[in-house]
């Protein structure tokens, strides 16, 4: 008896994706990664580390879950002074942007000051630890003047410009009073949009979040009070509420952070993975917000 082509060829791609994922769980349970390939629900968790200063790392994160149907909800960890204001501002919209789609849940660990605040306040929620250090709420600019340094040895320099305020903020002299209100402008404006973005997103007025934004620290409990945050609670308590507002049932299952060194197989068997589980459920300046302790 002859064999219909079309059956065997069918038969054959089923024992492929038989045998690929049994390789992967292989793999997977060889190197206890079994979790980054199951098709359960999930809770992803990125992560603001330390002074802001490239926003590339956690945009792209955020940008990756947004794409991933596997993936209903993102805890967004924050343990920053907070940092330049620009990166600050593209995660602060990239959290807006994914928020669209899936809950977004900040956890606050030791200090989430300034911009860490900024890129907060655009979750839906947000969980502070009792003592979690936040608030600082403005901008600040940072300018030296080494003019008196230079006269004490001896050197004289020159400055050639194309307008009177292309050298504002040079080390090399002193501002004039004029520069200084040009600059406090420029802080005025940015420090508006801080109090704009707060203002929109946790349903404070303009005018209640002046009063208190004028640099001074709080810790978790007082943002509390002032509702600056949410809940008080730990990384967990940030999973499970997420979990809970995205409709996960039962514990959450949590992706991490892959760690930093590249390893070619499991980039490559990720993305195999990734793409069989979406088809299968498919068909199925010195301008900065910045806290300085």
């Amino acid at each position: 008896m002859r064999k219909h082509p079309v059956i065997f060829g069918m038969f054959l791609l089923v024992a492929i994706f038989v045998l690929f994922f049994i390789i992967v769980f292989g793999i997977a349970t060889f190197t206890g990664e079994r979790s980054s390939f199951s098709l359960r629900d999930k809770v992803a968790m990125v992560m603001v580390e330390g002074v802001i200063k490239d926003s590339s790392p956690v945009v792209d994160q955020l940008i990756k879950h947004g794409k991933d149907n596997s993936i209903k909800a993102v805890v967004l960890r924050i343990d920053s002074p907070g940092g330049g204001v620009v990166p600050s501002q593209e995660i602060y919209k990239a959290v807006l942007s994914l928020k669209k789609k899936k809950k977004v849940v900040v956890s606050m660990g030791s200090v989430a000051a300034s911009g860490g605040y900024y890129i907060a306040c655009a979750a839906d929620k947000i969980v502070a630890n009792p003592g979690t250090i936040t608030g600082s709420i403005g901008v600040i600019a940072h300018f030296s003047n080494m003019e008196e340094l230079l006269k004490k040895i001896g050197l004289k320099p020159s400055t050639i410009k194309s307008g009177r305020y292309k050298d504002v903020g040079s080390p090399l002299r002193e501002m004039t009073p004029e520069e200084e209100r040009l600059i406090q402008g420029v802080v005025d404006d940015i420090y508006d949009q801080f109090i704009e973005s707060i203002s929109a997103n946790r349903n404070i007025s303009k005018e209640t979040i002046a009063g208190i934004a004028d640099g001074r620290i709080f810790t978790g409990r007082q943002a509390l009070k002032m509702g600056l945050v949410d809940f008080l609670g730990d990384r967990g308590y940030a999973i499970n509420l997420a979990a809970k507002l995205s409709g996960i049932k039962g514990e959450p299952e949590v992706v991490y952070p892959a760690e930093k060194e590249f390893k070619l197989w499991r980039y490559i068997v990720s993305e195999m993975v990734s793409t069989v589980v979406s088809e299968l459920r498919e068909k199925g300046s010195g301008i900065s917000y910045l806290y300085l302790n």
